[in-house]
């Protein structure tokens, strides 16, 4: 079946055969695993879900910035089908294989900074955030973690604990691993002292929260987004991560970035952290690595991530032959298709629009922030007093979803729409994407929505 990049909304949505799956959903999966939008897809591809009753969904999620290039990109597909048919399995801790190495190789070419670098493979984000904070543990000899508010970095009893936003990821689930510590984010739109005061003020509120809380000395490693995700796509203030980065340096701190969905093109670099030029001590990714299929990675200095005894890290799927053989594929890819600049090509079409949003409702947009194919709206009830509206990006996202645009929201406190559509989205289907998002924007302000 050869996938139109078009939209077509065959039934309402969801339809018949969605709702029937849904049905059959309810009755055999767990209800804490939620649905956002319960079609049920069939194929996809470019910019397009199809789903089982024929409605082609324009996608602005990318299965939460995993799909960066493209659902079933052509290198990805062959690589997994050759991969497949060679070998699905030896578990590279017994008997090891070459795309597993390629995939460090290529990890150490890409992250930043020019270091010596070594990396261990891993399935998810959320383990590759506790393999790092692991490392830098055992690296440093010192217990402490510090994160930062309105930080996502998994759903494992440690992540939990790191990450920060309680309902739905924490609530319930403890008691949560120690030693973590939280400081203010730098969050200009947010900052108690205004924009201008964010970088100083937030950086000094960090220092004084490791110096008063934690000390120094026992602290193993600051762990950062360098976009925060989850939390509401959340970009600190030029400078700020830089001047986080040489701080711990002289403190014998490691700088761990979560670059899960920043990483592999998706800010219009490489990576987050290239903006600036910061290179942390440790990197984490996952998400947009590997095409669509699961794995991650740590990817630090050598010295720190040598410094683990043999056998300290590992886990039976960790870098799966077929995952590995998909990312090399999708960073072919991204490297093949210049993807770095095509997500700067989105931001420019985006802002814009974005922009003409604001002016229009200058009470209910609060705040345009991102970069790249990462950019988000705040959304707010009161224009300058800043009351988030969750309520508001709730509608717009049902209004949305009625037209067949796949959407995303976030933040800590539900009010932020945010915008991850794959690198491989047509120029045509990104401009009519916007333009179902701006009816379903006006709709949902007048009060049209149900």
């Amino acid at each position: 079946m050869t996938l139109t990049q078009q939209r077509i909304l065959a039934t309402e949505i969801p339809g018949p055969r969605s709702q029937a799956l849904q049905a059959r959903k309810v009755a055999a999966v767990s209800a804490g695993v939620g649905t956002t939008l319960p079609v049920y897809v069939e194929q996809a591809g470019g910019g397009i879900l199809r789903d089982v009753d024929g409605n082609q969904l324009i996608d602005f999620g990318s299965g939460i910035a995993v799909t960066t290039v493209g659902n079933a990109a052509p290198r990805v597909v062959e690589a997994v089908q050759r991969q497949v048919a060679d070998f699905t399995h030896t578990c590279f801790m017994v008997t090891p294989y070459e795309e597993y190495v390629a995939v460090c190789e290529k990890l150490a070419d890409l992250t930043p900074g020019d270091h010596d670098k070594r990396s261990a493979l891993f399935n998810s984000g959320a383990e590759a955030v506790e393999n790092a904070v692991k490392v830098a543990r055992h690296h440093t000899g010192r217990d402490a973690i510090v994160v930062f508010d309105h930080a996502y970095h998994g759903r494992t009893n440690l992540t939990m604990a790191l990450t920060a936003k309680n309902m739905p990821y924490k609530h319930r689930f403890g008691p949560f691993a120690g030693e973590v510590y939280r400081a203010p984010m730098a969050y200009p739109y947010r900052w108690p002292g205004g924009a201008e005061a964010c970088a100083e003020e937030a950086f000094d509120a960090l220092v004084a929260t490791v110096h008063t809380q934690v000390g120094e000395d026992n602290c193993a490693a600051v762990l950062i987004e360098p976009i925060q995700g989850e939390g509401g796509f959340i970009v600190p203030p030029p400078g700020w991560l830089a001047r986080v980065a040489t701080w711990c340096r002289e403190q014998g701190i490691l700088l761990i970035a979560d670059e899960i969905q920043t990483g592999f093109a998706r800010t219009g670099d490489w990576f987050a952290c290239d903006h600036e030029g910061v290179v942390p001590d440790l990197v984490t990714t996952a998400k947009g690595m590997a095409g669509g299929l699961p794995l991650a990675a740590v990817t630090g200095r050598a010295d720190v991530m040598d410094s683990v005894h043999v056998g300290g890290l590992g886990g039976t799927y960790g870098g799966n032959p077929v995952a590995c053989a998909a990312a090399l594929a999708a960073i072919e890819t991204m490297e093949a298709e210049d993807l770095p600049a095509r997500a700067r090509e989105v931001e420019a079409a985006f802002l814009p629009r974005l922009r003409a949003l604001a002016e229009r409702h200058p009470d209910r947009v609060g705040d345009i922030r991102g970069r790249g194919a990462m950019l988000a709206i705040e959304l707010v009830s009161d224009g300058t007093g800043r009351t988030p509206d969750a309520a508001l990006a709730s509608a717009v996202h049902r209004a949305c979803s009625a037209q067949g645009l796949v959407t995303l929201t976030c933040g800590t406190f539900g009010n932020v729409f945010r915008f991850l559509p794959p690198l491989a989205i047509g120029d045509d289907l990104l401009a009519e994407g916007l333009d179902v998002f701006e009816a379903a924007f006006d709709a949902a302000v007048a009060g049209k929505v149900e």
